[in-house]
């Protein structure tokens, strides 16, 4: 939940020095063996789901060969797409991790039907459990792994089908839209120059979000501060911004980066946290648009927590803080994948 893009608004919502080396049954060529007889697609299907408005298509890369840890990515926006994480294959791929990368309905990749009643968080709940049925995730290897607005997605479907995960990642997403909200208005808001903050409001209140000059404001005194706090941002960064679906996000998130308008303003899970027993791991930063105290406050509300912390790290922190990102989540799903339940991630560098 969060803004995105040079050019419009986006929620949202990598070889490391790990100590862990890579599982013997996991190399490089059974890392990248694919299935055996098919044609090769270099790992991308086109998956059909049903919905209430009818049949459609959700495209997914596979990346690697791993049967014992699989995780499957969920991007942010609503309406983003998955390219932002194309970091992950800088680091995950020597550490025999597969990881399947997935454009929700009405993203890039994936069909977009036009009728915004589709755009609910249960629906696309049902659509992650069709993807996990498809792709013959369960129990024994799946990880899920849900970032900013794919971080609320990530906790609405443990709390409905946490039988089927072996760990979940909460990245970057507080467990409460009004308690986002109020960080945004009563923390992040005061950190910017008044007169800035003033001139930003004042474009809020009349609706011009699509004024060149709301942006030229917002990207200095906002993104490059608490979206992704590098100079020059990563190509993968900008395509997944320049492809996200303005209608799904207004919907949902509503068009103001200083206040929650759409479907999602109530969102609040706090209370429900205590139900999600799956080793859980919640990843926060210093200089994120969520509270990182909150998110270390939601990994001591689930039974099995883990909290990731990345101090130079701000929304988009597995580039603006890499090293501590991937590292801690490799060293958490190798620990999960080991019989552990939580782990110590204080002293990741």
């Amino acid at each position: 939940m969060t803004i995105f893009a040079k050019a419009a608004p986006f929620l949202f919502l990598a070889v490391l020095s790990c100590s862990c080396a890579p599982r013997e049954d996991a190399s490089s060529m059974d890392y990248f063996k694919g299935d055996e007889g098919a044609i090769k697609t270099g790992g991308i299907k086109l998956i059909p789901i049903e919905t209430p408005k009818g049949k459609f298509k959700v495209w997914i890369k596979q990346f690697g060969n791993n049967k014992q840890m699989r995780l499957l990515l969920l991007h942010g926006g609503p309406g983003a797409t998955h390219e932002y994480f194309e970091c992950f294959e800088s680091f995950l791929p020597s550490e025999g991790i597969e990881f399947i990368y997935y454009d929700q309905l009405g993203s890039a990749y994936s069909d977009q039907p036009g009728d915004s009643d589709l755009w609910t968080i249960s629906r696309f709940v049902e659509e992650v459990e069709q993807v996990r049925q498809a792709l013959g995730l369960n129990k024994e290897n799946f990880y899920l792994l849900g970032h900013s607005w794919g971080g609320i997605l990530a906790m609405e479907y443990a709390l409905k089908h946490q039988e089927f995960l072996k760990g979940l990642i909460i990245s970057n997403m507080m467990a409460s839209c009004p308690e986002y909200d109020a960080y945004a208005e009563n923390v992040l808001a005061k950190q910017m120059d008044p007169a800035v903050l003033e001139e930003i409001k004042s474009f809020e209140a009349k609706g011009e979000f699509q004024n060149p000059r709301y942006m030229e404001l917002l990207i200095p005194n906002f993104y490059m501060k608490h979206i992704c706090r590098l100079q020059d941002w990563p190509d993968p960064v900008n395509r997944a911004f320049a492809r996200l679906n303005q209608e799904i996000y207004v919907t949902m998130q509503g068009p103001s980066e200083f206040g929650i308008s759409g479907r999602l303003e109530n969102w609040d899970r706090k209370a429900d946290l205590k139900r999600i027993a799956v080793p859980t791991l919640v990843i926060g930063a210093q200089h994120d648009t969520m509270n990182p105290e909150h998110m270390q406050w939601m990994s001591k509300q689930v039974q099995n927590g883990s909290y990731l912390y990345c101090p130079n790290g701000s929304h988009m922190c597995m580039y603006d803080d890499q090293d501590t990102y991937l590292n801690g989540l490799i060293k958490f799903i190798k620990a999960i994948d080991e019989g552990k339940k939580h782990i110590d991630l204080s002293q990741t560098e």
